[in-house]
């Protein structure tokens, strides 16, 4: 009976956990009510670890318990972290993630061999090449996000052959244990060889392209987590991990939309190394410069303003000092929005939550379809720490790597005023021709420091 009743009580945690992974996707958004959509994703993992802890099938509850403390004392720490880190540690995340999937998959397959059922053996296999993949791919992100390993794309000539090379010896030997499980000799070279291959599929994948590698890398985790849901019979991992794959998915092909490329060319394209020719060129162009102070007073003078924030602002954690110029300049009667283009940051929504943790109305921030039209009436756009997105090299210049990306037309406004530390490129390598347009004026610095400046000049008088 209290083995019924058990059963029973795990089904209903599984049932409400999925329902809640659901809700909270759905919630999750809308910026009104991702806070509820957090709550119940929260609620529903309690939900599902504690169905799982009344499983009959545990027997000691102490090992258990060790890697429940374990796990917070880890967590905890990982869940404090700047915002400017949240790319890093979503892609930690995905890392710890899978390398669970991969382990339970081992130890199901040493469990059950040699009779592994062929669909079950299929789907396990799966299960571990996708988690030990995205383990090591996650970590390379993790150590490129950091900036421990090199951002640069690193590339070799027959390098996609030789990755895809070692994909398909993973699967020639998954489709050999689908049809002979008793060979257990083969079943590390699924562990193995997808470990060397997740490293193998990052190198030569540059910074410009993180956002988009990390919600691919998303996808895969779920779906290696979907797999271990068939292969444990447990719906509710079949549910979270489909849900965690599908919008991984969906949200790397509106990125990828957004930059105008292709998954293969971000897999295999080798984006982002340093253009030879652009930094050649750059020290013959003309550089307009102008001073913090002479920065407030345009912008006091104006009717409005647009503000264009990039990972430079949030490496300097300038967001509040974004806010205080939001408001100072509101309350000159300056109309101030915000343009966000989809793949500014690292990762997906980046700018976003920034913004939103610094208190910036978010009916302020504007995508890029809604405030490109609005450049040419705009009489200054203040870009902070963006560059390739801003880049009119994507519109015009056929031959650019981002030729065809879309991109916010700042250079259209009637003054373009660019926070960057250096005339360094971004994340793609590429130089920008936006920094020598007769309209734009580079601001030197630090962004917090810059941004602060001008915050105190317009509180300290003029117009």
């Amino acid at each position: 009976m209290t083995a019924q009743i058990n059963q029973t009580l795990i089904e209903v945690a599984y049932l409400v956990a999925s329902a809640l992974f659901i809700l909270a996707l759905k919630w999750l958004s809308a910026p009104s009510t991702a806070r509820r959509g957090v709550r119940a994703g929260e609620v529903g993992m309690v939900l599902a670890i504690g169905g799982t802890l009344l499983y009959q099938g545990i027997v000691d509850y102490t090992w258990i318990l060790m890697a429940l403390v374990l796990g917070s004392i880890i967590g905890v720490p990982l869940g404090l972290v700047h915002m400017t880190a949240v790319p890093q540690r979503t892609a930690l995340s995905h890392a710890c993630g899978a390398l669970c999937v991969s382990l339970v998959g081992t130890a199901e397959y040493y469990l059950r061999a040699p009779h592994v059922p062929p669909f079950t053996m299929a789907v396990l296999s799966m299960e571990v090449i996708l988690g030990s993949l995205t383990f090591t791919g996650s970590l390379m992100a993790t150590g490129k996000l950091q900036e421990v390993l090199p951002q640069r794309p690193i590339t070799y000539k027959g390098q996609n052959f030789v990755n895809l090379s070692l994909l398909a010896l993973a699967v020639i030997a998954a489709v050999i244990l689908v049809r002979h499980p008793e060979r257990t000799s083969l079943f590390p070279l699924l562990i193995g060889i997808p470990l060397v291959f997740g490293v193998m599929m990052i190198i030569p994948i540059g910074g410009a392209d993180m956002p988009t590698v990390i919600s691919l890398l998303n996808s895969y985790a779920g779906l290696s987590a979907a797999a271990m849901g068939f292969v444990l019979d447990n719906k509710m991992l079949i549910i979270a991990g489909a849900l965690d794959g599908s919008s991984g998915f969906i949200l790397s092909v509106i990125m990828s939309k957004a930059m105008n490329r292709s998954f293969t060319n971000v897999l295999f394209g080798a984006f982002g190394q340093v253009q030879p020719s652009a930094v050649a060129g750059e020290e013959a162009r003309t550089v307009h410069t102008a001073t913090p102070e002479e920065a407030a007073s345009i912008m006091a003078a104006s009717n409005s303003v647009v503000i264009v924030p990039g990972y430079g602002m949030a490496v300097a954690q300038a967001q509040h000092k974004v806010k205080e110029l939001f408001d100072a300049l509101s309350k000159r009667g300056v109309d101030v929005k915000f343009a966000i283009h989809p793949v500014a940051g690292r990762m997906p929504g980046h700018m976003n939550v920034l913004l939103a943790e610094a208190d910036i109305p978010y009916d302020k921030l504007m995508d890029m379809d809604a405030i490109n039209p609005e450049f040419p009436e705009t009489d200054v756009a203040l870009v902070i720490g963006a560059n390739d997105v801003t880049n009119p090299a994507a519109r015009e210049d056929k031959s650019s790597p981002i030729y065809g990306m879309p991109i916010l037309n700042v250079d259209k406004a009637r003054t373009v005023m660019v926070i960057k530390r250096s005339m360094s490129p971004g994340f793609a390598g590429i130089d920008n021709p936006l920094y020598y347009l007769d309209n734009t004026l580079m601001v030197f610095g630090d962004a917090k420091a810059v941004v602060g400046d001008i915050v105190r000049s317009l509180a300290g008088g003029g117009n």
